[in-house]
């Protein structure tokens, strides 16, 4: 603003000495005028650059503040003590036994949540958004901490087991799927020197993606760049699921692994999917009532608590929460496929 209004002031003294300059040669005139309009851009130049500098050091402060808001802060999950840590392989066996967990230790989005699955079982888990689907997942894992109740894997409770060998063991496929900036054997395995690259094309032969990885320039050695860009969304969870199947887990958390895909990819991840979770102990989150029949359990959570439980035929005949769930969205199904 102050550049350009020196700018106007020196047009207008110009205009307003127009008859004291009269007798000056004109292209003279012209000239100096010019010149003096370059100074002031030279001269207004360093203020901008102070300036600029004043806006990027803001929001260096602004970024810095944010890191470390993340370094000072304290919060840890317990570990269990050496005294008092369980040394047992882990079978899979999982039971929730009157859990209730707030993330603000005042407005619960578990209420009193109770369920189990035996080792190889399959619990899918429906709700509305909000109903507390992700926390459970969250919980399992020990991210957070409960206010009541107890979590228990294969009969002892989860705080007895080493923090890092009890996540060794539970494998979790989200919808949004990370590819770090490297070669597809590295994403795989996660620069796991003890996985060696035959157990990895037996595994990508067993998803069924081998094929699609050897027709890439470079085959398991091609880099799918930041996030997987290179990459369609469906094939991106396939390689998630060759990452799972590797690190062999005893127990397998599907989020909604194929709401965002086709058809075509839906298809190719169920099957997947199938030869994933066999033997194993499994959660499925999904949105997609069609993926879950096959589930030994089916578990309706709303607003945090457990309104139906049950195998895909008895929820249907009981014609509760599921049958609307399931009559609401495959009419919906029908309509879109309708001819226009």
């Amino acid at each position: 603003m102050v550049s350009a209004l020196s700018v106007g002031l020196l047009v207008w003294w110009a205009a307003k000495e127009s008859l004291v300059l009269a007798d000056v040669d004109k292209p003279a005139v012209v000239g100096v005028i010019t010149s003096f309009i370059l100074c002031l851009n030279l001269l207004f130049r360093p203020l901008r650059v102070i300036a600029d500098k004043f806006n990027v050091l803001q929001m260096g402060m602004i970024a810095s503040e944010r890191v470390f808001k993340v370094l000072d802060n304290e919060d840890v999950t317990p570990q269990a003590s050496v005294a008092d840590t369980v040394q047992k392989d882990i079978k899979g066996k999982l039971e929730f036994d009157n859990v209730w967990f707030a993330y603000n230790d005042e407005n619960y989005v578990l209420k009193d949540i109770s369920f189990s699955i035996n080792v190889g079982e399959t619990l899918a888990i429906v709700g509305n958004t909000g109903s507390g689907k992700t926390s459970i997942i969250s919980l399992i894992n020990r991210l957070y901490h409960i206010q009541k109740g107890a979590i228990k894997i294969d009969g002892t409770n989860i705080e007895a087991y080493d923090l890092f060998y009890l996540r060794s063991k539970i494998a979790v496929v989200l919808q949004d799927v990370f590819l770090f900036s490297s070669s597809v054997y590295e994403n795989v395995t996660l620069r796991n020197s003890d996985i060696k690259k035959e157990q990895v094309i037996q595994a990508a032969k067993m998803i069924g993606i081998h094929d699609f990885i050897m027709q890439l320039p470079g085959g398991y050695n091609y880099n799918v760049m930041e996030r997987g860009a290179t990459l369609s969304l469906g094939q991106r969870q396939l390689l998630s699921f060759v990452r799972a199947l590797l690190y062999n887990p005893a127990i397998l958390i599907l989020d909604e692994a194929t709401s965002s895909v086709d058809t075509e990819s839906e298809q190719l991840i169920q099957n997947a999917i199938d030869k994933l979770i066999t033997g194993r102990t499994s959660i499925v989150i999904a949105h997609r009532l069609s993926t879950i029949r096959k589930a030994t359990k089916i578990m309706v959570l709303d607003k945090g608590e457990i309104m139906e439980i049950g195998s895909h035929d008895e929820l249907i005949a009981k014609r509760g929460h599921y049958y609307q769930l399931h009559k609401l969205q495959f009419e919906k199904q029908a309509v879109t496929k309708l001819p226009v």
